[in-house]
C-alpha cells in the first residue's frame, strides 16, 4: 500500500519529480503518482484530497510549477501533510512556483522545500523523515541515506 501521494500538474511535470520518486525507491517507501491539475481539473483534486487517507496514503507530496496551485489546494482538501515542491516550468523559473507555495493563509500548512530537481530530492527526504517517526525501516533507511551522503 502507498504510504505517499504524489500528485503533478501536468504530465510534462513527471521528469522533474523523477528525483523524489528515484529516492522513494532507495528508501524503500511506497508510493503512488498522480496527474492532477488544480486548474483544470479542480473535482479532481477535491476528491484525491478527501480520500487519500482512507487509501492508506499519510503525506502527500505536491509538485506544480507556473501559479502552483495544487499544494494548496490538496490541504485544503486533506488533513494530511503536505509538502510542495516549486516546479521551474515559466519565465520566472519556478520563483512564482515558490512563492505561490510558501505564501498559504494560516490554517492550511503547506511544508515547502526548494525549486527544482534538490527540491525533489528533499521533499522525498523530508517524507522518510516524518514517516520515519512512525515506521522504524524507514528511519533506519534514512539513517543509512544520511551516512552515505557523510561519506561522500
Amino acid at each position: 500500500m502507498a504510504l505517499v501521494g504524489i500528485v503533478v500538474g501536468s504530465k510534462t511535470d513527471e521528469p522533474l519529480i523523477q528525483p523524489a520518486l528515484d529516492l522513494l525507491q532507495e528508501l524503500h517507501i511506497d508510493y503512488e503518482l498522480s496527474v492532477i491539475s488544480a486548474h483544470r481539473n479542480p473535482e479532481k483534486v477535491r476528491e484525491y484530497g478527501l480520500s487519500a487517507r482512507e487509501r492508506g496514503i499519510e503525506l502527500v507530496i505536491a509538485a506544480a510549477g507556473a501559479a502552483a496551485h495544487l499544494p494548496g489546494a490538496l490541504a485544503g482538501w486533506t488533513t494530511l501533510p503536505v509538502i510542495g515542491v516549486p516546479l521551474a516550468t515559466s519565465e520566472l523559473k519556478g520563483t512564482d512556483s515558490l512563492y505561490s507555495i510558501v505564501q498559504m493563509p494560516a490554517g492550511v500548512p503547506v511544508a515547502c522545500v526548494g525549486i527544482g530537481t534538490s527540491g525533489a530530492k528533499n521533499a522525498a527526504l523530508l517524507a522518510a523523515q516524518i514517516l520515519g517517526m512512525k515506521y522504524e525501516e524507514t528511519r533506519d533507511a534514512y539513517e543509512k541515506y544520511k551516512q552515505k551522503l557523510a561519506k561522500m
